[in-house]
C-alpha cells in the first residue's frame, strides 16, 4: 500500500461558464520536481478521471444543477510522476443548497 506521502495529491473539478463546462486540476504547492510538462500531467489526471467516472453523466448532472461561474468539485487523484495512480477519490458531484 502506498504511503500517505507517496506521489502528489491534485484536485479536480469542472468550471461552469455561460458557454462551456472547463475541466481544472488544481495543482499542489509543492509538488514533485519529476512533474516537467503541465500539460501531461493534466492530461493524465483528465485520463484517470474519465477512467472512473462517466464523463457524459457528470457533465450533464453539472449542466444541469450548477450556474456559471460555479466550480463542481469531483474530488482528487493521487499520482506518481512515472504515471503510476496511487488512489483516486472522484465521485458525481451533488451541489450544495
Amino acid at each position: 500500500m502506498a504511503d500517505e506521502t507517496d506521489g502528489d495529491r491534485f484536485l479536480v473539478g469542472i468550471h461552469v461558464t455561460d458557454a462551456q463546462l472547463e475541466f481544472i486540476v488544481r495543482v499542489p504547492s509543492e509538488i514533485d520536481s519529476e512533474w516537467r510538462d503541465p500539460e501531461s500531467f493534466q492530461q493524465l489526471v483528465a485520463e484517470v478521471t474519465w477512467e472512473h467516472l462517466d464523463r457524459h453523466a457528470t457533465l450533464q448532472a453539472i449542466a444541469t444543477e450548477y450556474s456559471a461561474g460555479e466550480t463542481a468539485t469531483l474530488g482528487s487523484v493521487r499520482l506518481k510522476p512515472d504515471g503510476t495512480v496511487l488512489e483516486h477519490n472522484l465521485s458525481i458531484p451533488v451541489p450544495t443548497e
